[in-house]
């Protein structure tokens, strides 16, 4: 789905940004393992999907057949793919939050979907998201609190499975690759025929002020056309503009679109590098960690000593020797460590801290470590959103934290 920035180039950076940290290849790799030997559940956790769905429960109340229908999607459902996909929105790329789309519809019983939805702001601690049941006229199950408990028309996909269901993932090529005119045709009658209508207008939103009307003449009242339909994959554009390379898709993603490389895709990353580039002195030297120690590769002993020294007398140090210091006194400002913060990806971000400053580096005070614990406490309060609690008052950051003088949250039931 399209972020709200101002032009291409912030388009493609956005969706860089996201690429690199929203869904981890340790995350990806986990599900998918998962997901291949039948434990569709154990992907879901893997990929930090809540399951808000009972399917012995769903026997009784709708029948096994139907029990068996929503298990074998959920079976085939590559969350990691889900989250690859889901909307998104700037400056960061968080996951859209107080949102429920759409998976799957099943119109023979009752109109029931099987749909996905992330919490309200104020609760997105993780970035989770969660899988249940939604039937109209139902109070909307798991979803108590939620501002918007029914399937959202703009942000859907049970028209577009090819974006979560594995087994449709390879669509993904054969519809990006179409002429937008041609490709919003074909998907003006895939919307049509799903809300039972032979024909009628439908509205293209090709901006937040610009719309497009199809078939305008057509009598009924038009239907919006979901975002997956109108916009081209960003996946597309960043390999075109040379932006990002095949082996760092989704293995999924990247067999759709770059059917060729699919045996060369092997996407990691994440994994902790053994040392880092700092250009010093007008070369490229590297710092790394030895004997847990972060220290400049490229400088002789004597060389450090004497550079040391300088500093001490009052001298500006080497660039390497500046980026040592930063890293040890404020990891915190890493974007590599913020954004995988960010995106719930506290391990992660531990891991990037602990690859550059050694396993045994001790968290000094700071930022960095003021983030740790308030994501702790955004996660206790994620947790009390999810039992049916709200956080009239929440603290965002930790700088609004500090501002207003608490530590913590305070919630009250909701009724």
């Amino acid at each position: 789905m399209h972020p709200l920035t101002v032009d291409g180039h912030s388009r493609l950076t956005f969706w860089s940004h996201v690429r690199e940290f929203a869904v981890p290849a340790s995350m990806i790799e986990s599900a998918t393992a998962r997901r291949e030997t039948g434990d569709w559940s154990g992907a879901c956790a893997a990929a930090r999907v809540d399951v808000d769905l009972n399917l012995r429960a769903v026997g009784r109340a709708h029948g096994e057949q139907f029990a068996a229908t929503v298990r074998a999607d959920l079976r085939h459902l590559a969350p990691d793919l889900l989250r690859w996909h889901f909307p998104r929105i700037s400056p960061d790329g968080l996951l859209r939050p107080g949102l429920t789309v759409s998976l799957a519809r099943y119109p023979q019983h009752a109109g029931i979907h099987l749909v996905a939805r992330t919490p309200p702001a104020w609760a997105s601690a993780g970035q989770r998201i969660s899988l249940s049941l939604w039937e109209p006229g139902w109070p909307a199950d798991g979803a108590r609190g939620h501002p918007h408990p029914r399937p959202d028309r703009r942000f859907r996909l049970d028209l577009h499975r090819h974006l979560w269901d594995a087994r449709r993932a390879s669509e993904l090529g054969e519809r990006s690759e179409a002429d937008p005119a041609t490709r919003w045709k074909g998907e003006a009658a895939l919307l049509l025929r799903a809300e039972g209508r032979a024909d009628g207008p439908v509205t293209v939103r090709l901006s937040s002020r610009q719309r497009l009307v199809l078939n305008p003449d057509a009598p009924g009242a038009a239907l919006v056309l979901p975002d997956a339909a109108t916009w081209a994959p960003p996946d597309l554009e960043l390999l075109r503009a040379g932006w990002i390379s095949a082996d760092r898709l989704h293995p999924l993603v990247a067999s759709a679109l770059v059917p060729e490389e699919r045996t060369a895709v092997s996407r990691n990353p994440d994994a902790p590098r053994d040392s880092r580039f700092v250009e010093c002195r007008g070369a490229p030297h590297r710092i790394g960690v030895v004997n847990g120690v972060l220290v400049a590769l490229d400088h002789d002993p004597d060389e450090i000593r004497r550079e040391e020294l300088l500093v001490a007398l009052g001298g500006n140090p080497l660039p390497c020797l500046q980026s040592i210091d930063v890293a040890n006194r404020r990891p915190e400002s890493l974007a590599e460590v913020r954004a995988r913060l960010d995106h719930g990806d506290t391990a992660g971000a531990l891991a990037v801290v602990e690859d550059l400053l050694g396993p045994d580096a001790h968290l000094r005070d700071g930022e960095l470590r003021d983030e740790l614990e308030m994501a702790v406490r955004r996660r206790v309060v994620h947790g009390l959103y999810r039992a049916g609690l709200v956080c009239p008052d929440p603290v965002a950051s930790t700088k609004d934290a500090r501002r207003r003088g608490r530590a913590r949250p305070r919630c009250a039931t909701f009724y």
